[in-house]
């Protein structure tokens, strides 16, 4: 019976992702929605990102420098680690589990607030494809935005391990910076930018779908508020184990 359910909600998903990838009815109107919605969810998430990766590329450093580091490694393998760290899961999969959180429960709350104040309806009377009008703008906002968040994460989160050598004298700048450079596969931040569009795929679409599908009133829009950011957070788990075997 659970799998049936899985199978019908499935199926309403893939039909509304349908509607949403038909062509936009006025190209100028959905410019303007695309730059709004790339501002609302992508730029001003930028703030946390930085804040975040700041911290846990310092926090990632002192932590291999006291616990891992020993006499038999070299002196270098704490900045090894910390960028490898940021460049193959932080900046990528774990940034984009965080911003599942605040992205996609915003989404999810903006359209089930459309749908229970009868707004959709509204569009649909109108005989405007409500689903491309609202959704393909955030879908596409987001996947233009991502990357540049996983490099900005990247790149903060070594700061934050620069931070730790200058301020808290835990590794010295020239091994930190030994290390930073020591053996650098520029695939890695392909593979991270590859990973975030289909993350930023999965946040904005399943939201979208959350909140598009409300059905009742303001209770129900919290909940699907919440469904949103616990059925992303899992399908970003799922496909970071399948994306990382792939790309690897």
């Amino acid at each position: 019976m659970l799998i049936f359910k899985w199978l019908t909600t499935f199926g309403k998903y893939l039909q509304l992702m349908g509607r949403t990838f038909s062509r936009p009815e006025r190209m100028r109107m959905f410019g303007k929605k695309y730059i709004k919605e790339m501002s609302q969810l992508g730029v001003d998430s930028i703030g946390i990102v930085l804040l975040i990766s700041f911290f846990i590329g310092a926090v990632i450093c002192i932590q291999i420098k006291l616990n891992i580091q020993s006499p038999w490694m070299p002196h270098w393998v704490s900045g090894y680690v910390t960028r490898e760290i940021m460049l193959l899961e932080f900046s990528s999969s774990i940034m984009c589990l965080i911003l599942s959180g605040k992205v996609g429960s915003n989404i999810a709350s903006e359209l089930g607030t459309m749908r229970v104040t009868q707004q959709i309806d509204a569009l649909e009377i109108m005989g405007v494809n409500s689903a491309s009008y609202l959704i393909l703008p955030k879908i596409a906002g987001l996947m233009t935005i991502m990357p540049f968040l996983v490099i900005f994460s990247s790149a903060t989160g070594i700061l934050g391990a620069y931070a730790t050598s200058f301020l808290a004298h835990i590794i010295s700048v020239e091994d930190l910076t030994a290390g930073i450079q020591h053996d650098f596969n520029p695939w890695f931040m392909y593979m991270s930018i590859i990973k975030s569009l289909f993350f930023a795929f999965i946040i904005a679409s399943v939201s979208s779908f959350m909140g598009y599908t409300v059905k009742g009133g303001s209770v129900e829009v919290g909940k699907a508020s919440t469904d949103a950011v616990v059925c992303s957070s899992v399908l970003i788990l799922f496909s970071d184990v399948f994306l990382t075997q792939l790309l690897s």
